[in-house]
């Protein structure tokens, strides 16, 4: 018999009593699952938060679908007669309206120009800053940063300025051009000069997000992918569209989407460029929505308007949504 042999034993398997209950968790207990009664941890840490969504956009939301099956102006805003149900009289009445569908194109264009120039210029940036020396790429970054987070009215003030028809500096400026006379020119003489002009601040306001969030994304470009693609004989274009293109394109959709919610939205550059009083011709859906209910004082018809505006948006994010799924299928 070999030592081998002599000095290893068999030990027989454990039995485990079924009377005792013997396992991991100890004797007599009985083991526990991972994860069991954590399901409900998350929601609790949620719950705060859910309860002020609830209460800043939940209850302002059921209003607006409450009003706009009403009528309700204001002797009911003053209590001296109850608010009746019209059922979808308040709708009918809206989407029977010629003005009402001159706005909603007019809403559509400029939000989809806005865009466009948004995307486009937001894009060249990030390219531009992908070619430049690090101090340059800082001072661009910082202008960006500054614009960015300008407030508003300050930046509506500075375009007012620049835009003035007496005072401004871009009629000056284009009127040293050979050929040009623009000195005392109304750009909100008509309205498709002036909704121009806003889209202009718009996208000001707004390209800083896009270039700085594309920039981003551009990190994360292989760059063996584009030696490789300039290598089987690519051009500069052909790099972008076959290679740069479909990585950024989770990020280009949701900068698009958030774009065109962003500016169906638009309010304060319509509202205080007009001072206050937009003309029919500069009426979007968010300043008309507003006309129609502090200004007409109709507010279930102003509930409906914006009703409808918000179903517009949920059809967006639809189809964001969608896209979204797309992309993650095909990766």
């Amino acid at each position: 018999m070999s030592a081998v042999e002599t000095t290893t034993v068999k030990v027989p398997p454990a039995r485990r009593d079924p009377q005792s209950g013997a396992g991991p968790g100890g004797p007599g207990r009985p083991a526990k699952k991972p994860g069991a009664g954590g399901g409900s941890v998350p929601w609790l840490l949620l719950a705060p938060c859910l309860a002020v969504l609830a209460l800043v956009l939940g209850y302002p939301l059921v209003r607006l679908v409450t009003l706009s099956f009403q009528k309700f102006g204001q002797p009911q805003l003053w209590g001296f007669q109850p608010a009746e149900s019209v059922g979808l009289d308040n709708f009918t009445h809206v989407l029977g309206d010629g003005e009402f569908w001159a706005v909603v194109v007019r809403t559509i264009v400029f939000a989809a120009g806005a865009v466009v120039l948004t995307m486009v210029l937001g894009m060249l940036i990030a390219l531009l800053q992908q070619r430049v020396s690090g101090w340059v790429k800082t001072l661009i970054n910082i202008a960006l940063v500054a614009s960015w987070g300008m407030p508003v009215l300050v930046a509506i003030t500075i375009f007012k300025w620049m835009f003035d028809s007496d005072y401004g500096v871009l009629n000056w400026v284009l009127s040293r051009i050979p050929g040009v006379d623009l000195i005392g020119h109304n750009w909100f003489a008509s309205g498709p000069q002036g909704l121009a002009v806003i889209m202009l601040l718009v996208v000001w306001g707004a390209v800083p997000f896009v270039a700085i969030t594309l920039t981003a994304g551009l990190t994360q470009v292989p760059k063996e992918l584009e030696e490789a693609a300039r290598l089987d004989g690519a051009g500069a274009w052909g790099v972008f569209r076959h290679v740069t293109m479909p990585i950024l394109k989770p990020i280009i959709v949701m900068l698009a989407t958030l774009s065109v919610i962003w500016d169906m939205g638009v309010f304060p550059q319509v509202f205080v460029m007009r001072n206050g009083h937009p003309e029919a011709e500069f009426q979007l859906l968010t300043t008309y929505s507003y006309d129609k209910a502090f200004v007409v004082n109709d507010y279930s018809q102003g509930s409906a308007i914006a009703l409808i505006t918000v179903l517009l948006l949920l059809g967006v994010i639809a189809v964001y949504m969608r896209q979204m799924l797309k992309i993650g299928e095909v990766e």
